[in-house]
Formats: structure tokens, C-alpha cells, sequence
């Protein structure tokens, strides 16, 4: 005689990892983009140093030297990422699955495992890309990857870049390659409140951070910068859940996301990318 034996589905979901964002940490949020679409930053060029002339033996009435003029000039940075998401979620689908499938869960996961990791790619590859100083792709070692960070922090302490906020790269690869290297030693003692946000430890004065590859450019060796260099920018934020709308037995689930990042001309050598081979 056949037996049919009972199956118990338990009311848990099985998730999908999701590694927080480090973008906020990595980026300049000194600017403003309230009731505005783009924003325009002046450069302003400085006056060189003239040897005083004491005795106004020079040709002009100032014994300062000669009179410059200072420039202004402007770069524009307009968001061109405007996206958006939808979906519902019937009401007896929601019953019949123990009450796992809710709008409030589902839009909290998709946050977490579509958005964030959507705007972390767009913002890393605009900081690789614009980096400042790009030298040529080479394969990463553990006997070589030491000499190469020494290399990037020199490239930014002669391009005066404040040593204080800067920070590190890696992707799990390159990651370990540095915890293989016998000439690297990590600095793990960090603060309870940095380790949360996902600071592993320090070098040489920089906040050592590990990515997701799969936000990160494909060739990605690591890179060293400073905050200072990149915007980015979240001008609208938007999610909303529509019970029982017209036409839905159920909920409405709709997000709209505005954003992008700009490497600022001037900070551009605060950005030292190092790709692979």
C-alpha cells in the first residue's frame, strides 16, 4: 500500500548573501544636490611666486612683480542614472507561502541584493576610470604586491594627498595575495565602530577594504585613494508600497533611484588604480 509522507515547508527564506556598501566611507558627501539636476564647480588657478624687487628697479609700478590675472573656470557634473524597479505581490501568494513573500521583506531585499550592488559597480568603475594615476596592468604577486602599494602610496604623498582618510582596495583575489606577502604587516588593531563598516586593518596608514569582485572592473589589481577625489551622489531615493492599488489583488511594490559619481578634475591624483594582466 502506498504512503504518501508529509511535507512541512518551514516559514524561512533561503537569502542571498549581500555585502554592505563601503561607497559612503570612499567618497566625498561635501556636496549639494538639492533642488538641482547638475552642479558646477569652479577652478580657480593661483598666481606664481616673483622675486620682490626692494629697490623698483622693475618695469612695472609694483615691486610685487607682475600683476596675474586668476582664472575660473568650471566643470559640470549631471546625474545620468535614473533607474526604477517594480513588482507586486499577490495577496494569496502571500498567504499560501506562510507569509515569507511581503512587500516590506521583498523591497528590503531587493535594496540589498539588486540596488546597492548596482550603485557600488557604477561608482567603483568611475573611480578606476578616472583615476589620476593608471600605471601599466602587470600580474600580482605575493612577492610583489608590497613593492606596488609602496609604489601608489608615493605617487599620492607627491601629489601632496592628504595621508590622513586614505584607503585601500583589494577584491578576495588580490586579498589574498597581500595576507600571503611576508613583507606586509597588517595593523589590525582598529576600532570596534571602523571594523563595522568594514575596515580589516591598516597600511601603511591606509584603511584596508575588501570588495565583492563582482562590483569591482574586470583586471582589478587595487586601488589607493583619498575621499577628497570623488563625488557621488544620491539625488533621489525612492520606494513605495501600494496596498490593494487598482488592478492588484495585493501589493504594488515601485522604487526609483537617481545617482551617479564624478572624479573631480583637480583631486583626479588622489586616485591610484592598479590593474592586472
Amino acid at each position: 500500500m502506498a504512503i504518501n509522507l508529509v511535507t512541512k515547508f518551514l516559514p524561512h527564506v533561503d537569502e542571498i548573501f549581500a555585502t554592505e556598501s563601503k561607497i559612503g566611507l570612499l567618497t566625498n558627501q561635501e556636496f549639494d544636490w538639492t533642488g538641482a539636476h547638475s552642479v558646477k564647480i569652479y577652478k580657480v588657478t593661483t598666481s606664481p611666486m616673483n622675486d620682490y624687487d626692494r629697490a623698483g628697479t622693475g618695469l612695472t609700478a609694483s615691486r610685487y612683480g607682475d600683476v596675474a590675472s586668476l582664472g575660473a573656470t568650471t566643470e559640470e557634473f549631471i546625474l545620468a542614472k535614473d533607474r526604477s524597479f517594480t513588482f507586486a505581490i499577490d495577496k494569496l501568494d502571500q498567504d499560501e507561502t506562510a507569509q515569507t513573500l511581503q512587500a516590506a521583506t521583498a523591497l528590503a531585499r531587493q535594496t540589498k541584493t539588486v540596488i546597492i550592488p548596482e550603485v557600488d559597480a557604477h561608482v567603483y568603475g568611475k573611480m578606476c576610470t578616472g583615476a589620476g594615476t593608471k600605471p601599466a596592468a602587470l600580474a600580482l604577486t605575493a612577492a610583489n604586491i608590497y613593492d606596488q602599494i609602496i609604489a601608489a602610496g608615493k605617487e599620492l604623498d607627491n601629489a601632496e594627498v592628504p595621508e590622513t582618510g586614505r584607503y585601500l582596495i583589494f577584491n578576495p583575489d588580490t586579498y589574498v595575495l597581500m595576507k600571503k606577502s611576508t613583507d606586509i604587516i597588517m595593523d589590525t588593531e582598529i576600532s570596534n565602530e571602523e571594523r563595522i563598516k568594514g575596515v580589516i586593518g591598516m597600511i601603511d596608514g591606509a584603511k584596508v577594504f575588501k570588495v565583492p569582485a563582482g562590483r569591482l572592473p574586470a583586471k582589478f589589481g587595487f586601488l589607493m585613494g583619498h575621499p577628497i577625489a570623488t563625488v557621488a551622489p544620491t539625488k533621489l531615493e525612492e520606494m513605495k508600497i501600494h496596498p490593494d492599488p487598482p488592478g492588484i489583488s495585493g501589493s504594488l511594490v515601485e522604487g526609483r533611484v537617481v545617482y551617479d559619481a564624478f572624479v573631480l578634475e583637480n583631486k583626479a591624483k588622489a586616485l591610484y588604480y592598479q590593474a592586472i594582466v
